[in-house]
């Protein structure tokens, strides 16, 4: 039965397709973060990146060897793109992609993780065998087909990130439009468009349209009466998201990623006309049938379970952040506040105010003023600077947040050494204060 499905052939071009679009838009992001001044901001200027916790040893090249590093990812995209030695670009650019998604968090984003997360499937895919140099190269990887698998990885992919998506949506602050209010008051100086997005309607609609549109998009696209007339608001709804809130590729990535929903044909006479269009339906299965099913059912098993790790933390993800991120927990909440280091000398009793400017860009500063994960980082990087000048040190931080323009709430126990207190990776870190908001 499962071989019957899963490796039963069908008609490949919507992954050919597919693999230029996805290869175009690795391209895209790379470069663009060159000449948008991302790169410049996020990973050259700063003294040092809050990378992920436990990868703190990746850090970004020096002086400005970050920007050649994203011009050669640009360049293994475009190998992606045209499929020119294939598997070794495609696992080069997901191992620089990962290095620099690990390597900071003060731009986090989730689009990033789903570019990394796709990027390692299609190296497992076959991907690269029509329209390729790789198959001009070698005519013996020419193939017409795929196996069935290599679309339902995308479908399943996708249904974990939008229904996820959803149903972090359901909570007061985003049902009661809160959270659309905060995020367009911030759009209101756009041209034309500024005062149309203050519209007390129209956070409504986005508020239960982002709901319904990331519960049911892909059920929609799945059933072929809905399929056409989904697609067209989707394009709307992605459109809209890549102007107002200026997300990068990611808008386009999900509009290409409708071609796995439409009819392998439609997909064929629309892009790929010269191509023969594969009917056989046979069914191969490889011999590393049992590892290909083992790899992606740990992946999938991981995928479901990352998002609910918060559920088994001690308070509110909204206001901790343990869970937060790896979550598809999309722009759910505002953090406003400020933070005050205090350094006290342990042999001397001296204590001192840590200018926050001398050390950290002003992006760092919000995630350095209002993240748990962030404050602790910035305190065990001060705990290590001072030690490098031969100082003993503790530190000490008064912190006050707002979410989503609440009231500020003491954050952090200012009683509590933070330079010499452990990160508890799995469960709740007791110096973040408990929430005082329902």
């Amino acid at each position: 039965m499962v071989n019957s499905w899963l490796f039963k052939h069908i008609d490949n071009s919507a992954l050919i397709v597919f693999r230029v679009i996805f290869g175009l838009l690795c391209f895209l992001e790379s470069v663009g973060a060159v000449f948008t001044g991302w790169v410049k901001t996020t990973l050259v200027e700063p003294k040092f990146t809050f990378s992920f916790i436990g990868f703190e040893w990746l850090q970004p090249l020096p002086g400005n060897d970050m920007y050649i590093y994203y011009i050669i990812m640009g360049v293994f995209g475009l190998l992606i793109m045209v499929g020119y030695k294939y598997r070794f670009s495609m696992l080069a650019f997901t191992l620089m992609w990962a290095g620099t998604y690990f390597m900071q968090k003060s731009s986090y984003n989730n689009h990033y993780y789903l570019l990394m997360l796709l990027s390692c499937i299609m190296i497992f895919l076959p991907a690269n065998t029509y329209a390729s140099f790789d198959a001009k190269q070698n005519p013996s990887i020419k193939s017409f087909s795929m196996p069935l698998w290599c679309k339902w990885v995308f479908v399943i992919q996708l249904l974990i990130v939008y229904t996820y998506a959803s149903v972090a949506k359901l909570y007061p602050d985003w049902l009661n439009t809160s959270v659309l209010e905060l995020l367009m008051k911030s759009k209101e100086n756009y041209p034309i468009v500024g005062s149309f997005l203050q519209q007390k309607w129209l956070h409504y609609v986005l508020s239960y349209g982002g709901i319904f549109f990331d519960g049911f998009i892909i059920p929609l696209l799945l059933f072929k009466p809905t399929r056409k007339y989904v697609f067209v608001v989707s394009i709307f709804f992605h459109l809209f998201n890549s102007f107002i809130f200026q997300i990068g590729i990611f808008p386009y990535l999900s509009l290409a990623f409708s071609l796995f929903f439409f009819e392998p044909k439609t997909i064929q006479k629309l892009f790929l006309k010269k191509k023969p269009f594969y009917t056989d339906n046979n069914i191969k299965v490889p011999p590393y049938k049992n590892s290909l099913l083992a790899v992606f059912s740990i992946y999938f098993i991981l995928q479901i379970a990352l998002p609910l790790r918060h559920h088994f933390i001690e308070d509110d993800v909204l206001w901790t952040e343990e869970g937060h991120r790896l979550s598809w927990r999309m722009m759910l909440r505002s953090r406003g506040g400020y933070a005050t280091y205090r350094i006290k000398n342990n042999d001397t009793g001296a204590t001192t105010i840590v200018n926050l400017n001398d050390y950290l860009t002003r992006k760092q500063k919000h995630g350095a003023t209002t993240k748990p994960d962030f404050i602790w980082q910035f305190s065990q990087y001060l705990k290590k600077k001072y030690k490098n000048e031969g100082q003993n040190i503790s530190v000490f931080v008064t912190s006050k947040v707002s979410i989503n323009g609440k009231p500020l709430q003491p954050l952090i126990n200012s009683e509590i050494d933070l330079a010499n207190t452990n990160w508890q990776m799995f469960k709740h870190n007791n110096w973040i204060l408990p929430s005082k908001q329902d």
